[in-house]
């Protein structure tokens, strides 16, 4: 057995091409991890999303036909109470809508874990160089 101190430069060279080899699988892996979270979180996202979608829509219907007849008992016209109704749905909607995209957005989904790792292999392959 030889010892480190020993060890030729094409056995040095073929153990840090060895090791770099080993580091890239590595790092591969990682990504393909996070990245199957990230899209388990885009999963999860379009459930909330279509949830708030599928359980909206009878409950908004029954709410709006009570504020537009309210409207109307408080003396609006059919077409202004109705109007005024249906704004206050698009409100809401809306808000679901924006709540579902921020779960969405491109920072959110970023495999920031990846990235820093990379980051950390790369001062460490220069390192290594040296």
């Amino acid at each position: 057995m030889t010892s480190p101190n020993s060890r030729s430069i094409p056995d040095l060279v073929s153990d840090a091409f060895g090791q770099l080899a080993k580091l890239v699988g590595n790092e591969f892996d990682l990504a393909r991890a996070e990245l199957a979270d990230k899209a388990s979180q885009v999963g999860r996202a379009a459930a909330i999303i279509g949830a708030g979608a599928i359980i909206l829509m009878p409950a908004l219907v029954l709410l709006l036909f009570a504020v537009a007849a309210a409207l109307m008992r408080a003396g609006l016209s059919d077409p202004v109470a109705y109007l005024i109704t249906g704004a206050g749905a698009a409100v809401v909607s809306g808000a679901l809508i924006a709540i579902g995209l921020s779960r969405l957005s491109g920072d959110a989904l970023k495999p920031t874990v990846t990235l820093e790792q990379v980051q950390r292999d790369k001062v460490a392959v220069k390192e290594m160089v040296r």
